[in-house]
């Protein structure tokens, strides 16, 4: 915010009839909304030299007063005592094998409320002493990251200097991250590698695309454990090993040559409904057959990196989630299902 304050404002006739936090959005300097509302609330905006909603009309001849910034609080993350698998853990590192539907951290405009809540950062500040902080204080010990809805095992650095050194193992790719995917559709290639750029959709900035111009170099490898043929349709269950860590890499990349992951609405998969039953020889299956998942079938199975401080080679694996197995034996049965799924 530029103004300088305390900061006058008459507001004029051509004004009437609009809500006192529009009118504001429209005359201070880049100011959102939001933030608009955040100065009433902590009445730094007097309307008449009172304080008043965000809400209230405007009927022109009104005085505003701005009588300075709305101060934020500090933003940093807070412990949380939530459970946690923890597969490998020394006094400078900690392998976690992280859950779907768990966020890493919390985004850079959260604060201490329900936004910063639930996240993985919150339950290593209630598990461990001590984390890097080089991060910042909303990620402290985060080196690398999983999406939200991807499960399966991510290191953290619990000082600084090990923080320094496991990110340098992944700048040079030395780090070895294999993850299973579940496709829709068969692949027509048993393995193959996809090295296309990935930069944030200029539309949807929910979205990478591997589309855009000025995009960051991605390389991702693939192998075909299995095709299934269900009464849901086809599916391929791959193995995937990056070389890149960009944001949404294995998601955006298996999208872009018409496979996108199970669950994955965001880059293709089918709608929120259910899966419903493809019609076979003897008739349509009943429609309580239909099976769903509420996640992406993306699972991060297996790391491998050298330690920070000894430099002895640390391997973990992460046998798929029990949602993801009872996935698979729906739409495969029980014998099928166990194939290459551990």
């Amino acid at each position: 915010m530029s103004d300088t304050f305390p900061l006058s404002i008459t507001v004029g006739a051509e004004d009437a009839g609009k809500r006192l936090d529009q009118f504001l959005t429209t005359r201070l300097a880049s100011v959102s909304r939001a933030r608009v509302q955040e100065l009433i609330s902590s009445e730094k905006i007097l309307l008449n030299r009172a304080p008043a909603r965000a809400s209230a009309k405007l009927r022109g001849g009104e005085e505003i007063s701005v009588l300075g910034p709305a101060e934020r609080p500090p933003l940093r993350a807070v412990s949380e005592e939530i459970p946690l698998e923890i597969v490998y853990e020394d006094d400078d590192l900690a392998i976690i094998n992280k859950p779907a539907g768990m966020m890493v951290h919390a985004g850079a405009g959260a604060t201490e409320d329900a936004r910063n809540r639930g996240t993985l950062v919150n339950a290593l500040l209630h598990h461990f002493q001590s984390l890097s902080g080089v991060g910042g204080e909303l990620r402290p010990g985060i080196v690398h990251r999983l999406d939200k809805e991807t499960s399966g095992l991510i290191v953290v650095a619990k000082n600084d200097e090990a923080h320094r050194k496991l990110a340098e193992q992944f700048a040079r790719r030395e780090v070895k991250k294999t993850y299973v995917a579940l496709v829709h559709g068969w692949m027509k290639k048993d393995a193959g590698t996809i090295s296309a750029s990935i930069s944030r959709d200029r539309v949807r900035r929910t979205r990478m695309t591997t589309r855009g111009s000025g995009g960051r170099e991605a390389v991702s490898h693939y192998r075909v454990v299995r095709k299934i043929e269900s009464p849901y349709g086809k599916f391929t269950l791959v193995e995937v090993k990056i070389d890149t860590g960009r944001t949404h890499q294995i998601r955006v990349h298996l999208a872009s040559i018409g496979h996108p992951v199970v669950g994955d609405t965001l880059y293709g998969a089918p709608g929120k409904s259910p899966l419903l039953p493809k019609t076979g020889r003897s008739g349509a299956l009943p429609a309580e057959d239909s099976v769903s998942l509420r996640r992406n079938f993306l699972h991060a199975g297996e790391l491998e990196l050298r330690h920070p401080k000894t430099g002895e080679m640390i391997a973990r694996k992460a046998p798929l989630p029990a949602e993801l197995q009872k996935f698979l034996l729906v739409i495969t049965g029980a014998n099928e299902a166990t194939k290459g799924a551990s």
